[in-house]
């Protein structure tokens, strides 16, 4: 329902995470939510960010993208990573040491079978097909200058980092490899935005969401790197979210200003139901939006 809205109201893209063995429900299921989408919408894109690619199939994977590709109309797109749980490669029966040569390999894979025609892949010729017609515009994730500018090798683009930092070896490696300039990295706005004209009622509302959502990927992040990482680390309560800018609630007023100063080629990010949001406070905020902000931008 909320993805037919923001069709409606002019939002580029839909995004759908994916992880694994996770005891709030986390979606494991990118593809098929990507699918739905498809069924509610004529304009807007869809796209898994990020798909986590060695726990697929990559024959059967290319397979499922391509028809969903062709079954939106051409307005799927894929971001891939390679995961960084262990618990969730040893889920699929994976090794978790090869998810780095897995996530290459897929890459490459996907670029050569969406083009239909039969290609060699370990000792035997295949060809998928149907043929997306456009394909879908493939990027790589990741959090690292190594992931950076094996994304500007492998495939389209890089999924975009909120480090951006890791902006700047995959621009050097484009260059270097002689494709076009991506330019600067786009600006951004923060990883969570939620607007009301109550803003202290609103945090009263969201806080023990946004604590939820820090606890499970400050989880997640321990189990792979021993610590929580990115902007989920060090935040441990709600005077501490509080003064997070990863995490804002503002006017509306407030968010007009915002987008403003990102300019006409910066991003805004929206996530209504983050952390078991009740739905009905989801839509009070994107009505809001709607009525009182959206009016007021280009």
């Amino acid at each position: 329902d909320m993805a037919e809205w923001a069709d409606r109201n002019g939002f580029t893209t839909v995004n759908f995470g994916e992880h694994h063995v996770s005891d709030t429900g986390y979606c494991p299921s990118p593809l098929i939510a990507c699918g739905a989408v498809a069924g509610r919408t004529r304009r807007i894109r869809m796209r898994p960010n990020i798909l986590i690619a060695p726990l697929y199939d990559p024959i059967k994977l290319a397979e499922d993208t391509a028809v969903l590709s062709l079954a939106s109309g051409g307005r799927f797109d894929l971001a891939i990573g390679g995961g960084y749980r262990d618990v969730e490669s040893r889920m699929f029966g994976k090794d978790p040491k090869a998810r780095w040569k897995d996530w290459g390999e897929i890459a490459t894979l996907l670029l050569t079978a969406w083009t239909g025609e039969p290609f060699g892949y370990q000792g035997r010729t295949l060809r998928v097909l149907p043929k997306p017609d456009p394909r879908p515009q493939l990027t790589m994730g990741g959090s690292t200058p190594a992931a950076a500018r094996r994304a500007a090798r492998l495939s389209d683009g890089f999924a975009l980092p909120f480090d951006h930092a890791l902006w700047q070896p995959f621009r050097e490696e484009c260059l270097a490899l002689g494709k076009p300039d991506p330019g600067p990295p786009q600006p951004l706005g923060p990883v969570f935005l939620w607007v009301a004209e109550d803003v202290e009622a609103a945090w009263q509302m969201l806080t023990p969401h946004i604590l939820s959502q820090i606890a499970e990927y400050g989880k997640f992040t321990t189990e792979a790197y021993g610590e929580a990482a990115g902007p989920y680390a060090g935040v441990v309560d709600a005077v501490a979210v509080r003064q997070n800018p990863a995490y804002r609630v503002v006017t509306p007023d407030e968010a007009v200003e915002m987008a403003q100063g990102i300019g006409p080629s910066g991003l805004l990010l929206f996530n209504p139901l983050m952390g078991g949001i009740p739905p009905h406070e989801a839509w009070r905020m994107l009505r809001l939006l709607e009525s009182k902000v959206m009016p007021r931008l280009p």
